[in-house]
Parts: structure tokens; C-alpha cells; sequence
């Protein structure tokens, strides 16, 4: 497939400048760590690019699952699968494997949402400030680890792009597939169920089952080990990951009097967030179709449905209609400089944060 220069620019700049500053931002920690002769170092700075979420990915890639703890059945198996296949070529290793993977998915994620918004839209500026937008958005360092958000942010798109062209069973494999890369997969039944809906097309049923298919594949897969046919999915309930499920409101109350009392600082950040969120689900209601409001609708309030809100970002930024929201919001060009300007030096803060274990991605 070949692709306009316009449109090539519009996604290879952001996609190098990106990685440039994620990789910078983790080179300097690692200088000042070793000049100063910082003890301990802290394990993420040593992991790099493989750190947190990213090492259990590597390390599925590696031995599969029985090479692992059981927790790590929560991690869903196309991403990591991925991984491993790359991982088979001369001198490649499990963890090269799943940064290629990712790093490629990132690639295609960028012509993926220009493709979107170029179907819903017909705007080449609003695509690009979207594409930007997905590449420096504060959490947007994880499209450069070994992550799978960038393959399951792809595979969402072009799920998104097969509804809305009524491409019905190319929006049912992408689907599937994303729904056997994040959990958060089957919330692509909401957009499908829509489309079909407004369309009275019973074709649109395999769009919509497809996803829940895919989650209820692994699911069944893995209760064999777990002897729990939930526990993928409990497992998230730990206390030092997402903790228990609470309403949406109670969730940011709790990070909002955090902010105030000064015990939490990152508990601050997230109730900020949440209510950024918000406002931007109310700018999708307004300027992008039903369906994908009712997506963004739907991932928020999961999202904000746990007790610790780590990570909040991270989620939010997968479900791309904010993306696209964030687009419309900053289409003065004035505003498009200083946003973008700032989103790059929050994203290089953020690595810092992720990269000394201050916060998590």
C-alpha cells in the first residue's frame, strides 16, 4: 500500500520524535543513576524499555505461560505470542521480540488513526493533530515498551474504520483479535452493537460477538491452569493493582480528597485527569458518531471503577475516540503548538517518573 508524502509526514515525524524523547528520557536517568552512584538502583531504570508490565510480556514470549507465575494469566496472549514468533528469527531474543512488535504496532497504530479520521472526517489537520496527539501523550512512552497497548490500539482502530465502512466480518477478525490482546477488547461489542443498530443490519452481529469471542476464547483456555475460569480477570483485583471494583464516583472522590490532603500526589493527578476525561467525552458526543461515544462512554466508567486508579491514563489513551476529541480541542494553531509542546515535556516526565518507579505506567 502506498501512501500520499502528506500522509507519510504525518505519521513518521511524530513516530521518530516520539521514541527520540522516550529513549533520551531513559538514557539521562540512566547517566545521572550511574554518575551520582544512586543505591538502589531502582529495577525499572535497570529494565529500561522492558520494565514493568513490559517484563512479564518478555518473559510469556519466552517459556509461555507454565514459564511464569499464575498471576501472569491476567496478561492476554496475542501480544506477547507476537513476541515469541519474532523471537525465533537468528539472534533475536524474547524481549527484542516484543519490542518489535510493538514498536511496529505503534507504526501501523499511526496510519491507522489517520486512516479513521480521514474516513469520519475527510480532515487531513484534525488527522494529524490525532496522530500526535497518540504518540506524545503523557503515557504515550508505553507504545514504546514492550507493551501490548500499541498492537491492541491498532487492532481497535481498524475495527473502528471496518464498522463504519460496514466492512462487517474485517471488523469481526480485528475484533476478535483485540479482544485476545486486553481484556478491555470486548468493550469493542459497544461500537459494533451501535453500528448495527443504526444500520438494521443483522450482519453486524459478528462485529458485535466477535470481541466477547476472543475474551471468552483465552478465558477458557486458561481456567485449565487456574482451575478459575474468572481469575484472568480477578486477578486485576489485588490491592497493588487495580484493588477492588467501586462506582466511578466514590473512585474519584477518593483521589480528589487525596489531592487535597497531600498523602498521594499521583492520586492528584489522576482525579485531574478523570476530569479531563470528561470533558472530552462530551466533546465526542458532539463531533464524532454515537457509537464512539458510547465506546469512550463505557471504557471511562470502567476505568474509573476501581478503588487505585493507577494507570488511568494508559487505558484512557486506548480508547482512541479521546484521542480524536483531543484533536478537535486544540485545532487553533496556536493552540496545536503549545499543547504539542507541552505534551512532549510531559511525556519525557512521565518516563522519568515510570523509569524510577515513582509512578506506574
Amino acid at each position: 500500500m502506498r501512501f500520499p508524502a502528506r500522509t507519510l509526514r504525518s505519521v513518521l515525524v511524530p513516530y521518530v520524535v516520539s521514541r527520540v524523547l522516550v529513549v533520551a528520557a531513559l538514557a539521562t536517568i540512566r547517566h545521572i543513576v550511574t554518575t551520582e552512584h544512586l543505591t538502589p538502583v531502582p529495577v525499572q531504570t535497570h529494565g529500561g524499555l522492558l520494565a514493568w508490565d513490559a517484563a512479564w510480556y518478555r518473559d510469556i514470549a519466552r517459556a509461555g505461560y507454565n514459564g511464569v507465575a499464575s498471576e501472569g494469566l491476567r496478561f492476554f496472549p496475542l501480544f506477547p505470542m507476537l513476541g515469541r514468533v519474532v523471537s525465533w528469527l537468528p539472534g533475536a531474543s524474547a524481549g527484542f521480540g516484543v519490542l518489535f512488535v510493538a514498536n511496529a504496532s505503534a507504526l501501523v497504530l499511526g496510519f491507522a488513526v489517520h486512516a479513521l479520521v480521514m474516513q469520519q472526517r475527510g480532515d487531513r489537520d484534525v488527522a494529524r493533530r490525532a496522530v500526535w496527539l497518540v504518540y506524545l501523550a503523557p503515557p504515550a512512552f508505553v507504545l514504546v515498551m514492550g507493551y501490548a497497548e500499541a498492537t491492541f490500539m491498532t487492532l481497535a482502530a481498524l475495527t473502528l474504520v471496518g464498522l463504519r465502512a460496514r466492512r462487517w466480518w474485517l471488523a469481526a477478525v480485528f475484533g476478535l483479535l483485540a479482544g485476545l490482546t486486553r481484556p478491555v477488547g470486548v468493550l469493542l461489542s459497544v461500537p459494533a452493537a451501535v453500528e448495527g443498530w443504526q444500520k438494521r443490519d443483522v450482519k453486524a452481529v459478528v462485529p458485535a460477538v466477535a470481541p466477547a469471542v476472543g475474551l471468552l476464547a483465552y478465558l477458557a483456555w486458561a481456567a485449565h491452569r487456574s482451575h478459575d475460569f474468572w481469575y484472568p480477570l480477578r486477578a486485576q483485583e489485588d490491592p497493588t493493582r487495580r484493588g477492588s471494583w467501586v462506582d466511578p464516583i466514590r473512585a474519584v472522590a477518593h483521589n480528589v480528597h487525596e489531592l487535597f490532603s497531600g498523602d498521594h500526589v499521583s492520586a492528584g493527578v489522576h482525579a485531574v485527569s478523570a476530569i479531563v476525561f470528561v470533558v472530552l467525552l462530551v466533546v465526542i458526543a458532539r463531533r464524532w458518531p454515537l457509537s464512539f461515544t458510547l465506546y469512550a462512554a463505557v471504557a471511562l466508567v470502567v476505568a474509573l471503577s476501581s478503588r487505585n486508579l493507577d494507570s488511568l491514563e494508559r487505558y484512557v489513551l486506548a480508547t482512541l475516540p479521546f484521542v480524536l476529541a483531543g484533536a478537535d480541542v486544540i485545532a487553533a494553531p496556536e493552540t496545536e503548538r503549545v499543547v504539542l509542546c507541552l505534551a512532549g515535556a510531559a511525556l519525557v516526565a512521565a518516563c522519568a517518573l515510570a523509569f524510577t518507579g515513582v509512578i506506574v505506567p
